[in-house]
């Protein structure tokens, strides 16, 4: 196939982009903006691939969007490009609607255009895969079971008020117009080529700078962690073999407390670079942000039972793997530090607040 993927030189897509070329024979379209997030350099041994092409374009821009679809003869999307940090749409939310929600539209119009002019097998076979997150759903109690594809929408955030938006949209454009469209909502995602701001890279690189680490709260929020390796998988999955129409949650039964998360970091630091004074010394609680989700927690039984996807990566060993990749690449994020003058300041100041992580 064809494939075009929209934020493919972000986190999950880069991962995601790296797989399909290493491990497939698709042909990739990877379509980026290029913002504070995106970074070439995570594609480094398959940007120059044969398969992989890539086009610097904004989802906003309809036309941009039409031109890549009447070019490269897309066979499916899988959609990753959005605007995700929560603390930055509480400050900016105007951005995040305009790329989640019209950023969404314009794929949604490109696709239906274009599978209504294949025919054949290509017209059958054809999907747009939208990539979302559990966010959307809103907060569990502690004693609550995860979200299921039928959990009610109710998020909390402009981030995820966005998400939920978009969501509706790729349902609606299915349920309206018949375009063969698959839902994904994930957890928590971490791994290499993260950006610097998310919680774990972020206690990582603070442990390194020896600086302290801000806490929200009492760090009692709980975030169920997914390997974004994993998830790279259970999207090729879905792609595959997912049923039109329906929607699969995908989690990696992996609940932490951002607190035993951010201990569990620093200890692992400390196995490996032995520093001065346990890091754990230096986690620092700070004022919660508004808004802040008590727990999320997926149920994954869907995806597990029909498509016999399971993660792979055991939480443990893949928080000591990803904390083994930010000491082994140490010029990838610290070349982002000195050119993304944000990411410096969030990373380098120790009054701001820790950002948890979220795709």
């Amino acid at each position: 196939m064809t494939i075009l993927v929209t934020g493919g030189a972000g986190f999950i897509g880069a991962n995601l982009v790296r797989q399909l070329i290493l491990e497939t024979d698709h042909d990739i379209i990877n379509l980026d903006k290029l913002t504070y997030a995106g970074n070439l350099s995570s594609l480094e041994g398959v940007f120059d691939h044969s398969r992989h092409h890539f086009v610097k374009a904004d989802i906003n821009n309809a036309e941009a969007v039409e031109a890549v679809f009447k070019q490269f003869g897309i066979n499916a999307v899988m959609h990753l490009a959005a605007e995700s940090h929560v603390d930055r749409s509480i400050d900016g939310p105007q951005e995040f609607i305009h790329t989640n929600v019209m950023g969404t539209y314009n794929l949604l119009q490109s696709s239906l255009r274009h599978w209504q002019a294949k025919q054949g097998h290509e017209h059958t076979d054809f999907r747009f895969l939208h990539v979302s997150t559990d966010e959307v759903f809103g907060s569990l109690k502690t004693e609550e079971p995860g979200f299921t594809e039928t959990t009610p929408y109710k998020p909390h955030s402009p981030y995820s008020a966005s998400k939920a938006a978009s969501d509706h949209l790729a349902r609606a454009w299915r349920d309206t117009y018949g375009l063969p469209v698959v839902v994904t909502n994930c957890s928590n995602n971490y791994g290499p080529y993260q950006f610097p701001e998310k919680l774990i890279p972020v206690v990582i690189l603070k442990c390194l700078r020896r600086e302290p680490i801000p806490v929200y709260g009492k760090g009692e929020n709980v975030r169920d962690w997914l390997a974004v390796s994993d998830h790279c998988r259970a999207l090729r999955l879905v792609l595959e073999k997912g049923r039109v129409g329906e929607t699969y949650n995908v989690g990696g039964n992996n609940e932490w407390s951002n607190l035993e998360l951010v201990r569990k970091l620093c200890q692992l630091v400390d196995e490996l670079i032995e520093p001065p004074s346990p890091s754990e010394n230096l986690i620092t609680f700070v004022t919660d942000r508004p808004g802040h989700d008590l727990r999320y927690a997926i149920d994954s039984s869907k995806i597990r039972t029909e498509l016999g996807w399971q993660p792979m990566v055991a939480g443990e060993d893949g928080f000591r793997e990803t904390v083994l990749w930010y000491l082994d690449h140490q010029s990838w994020w610290q070349d982002i530090l000195m050119k993304n003058s944000q990411g410096l300041q969030r990373i380098g100041t120790a009054e701001k607040k820790l950002a948890t992580e979220h795709p």
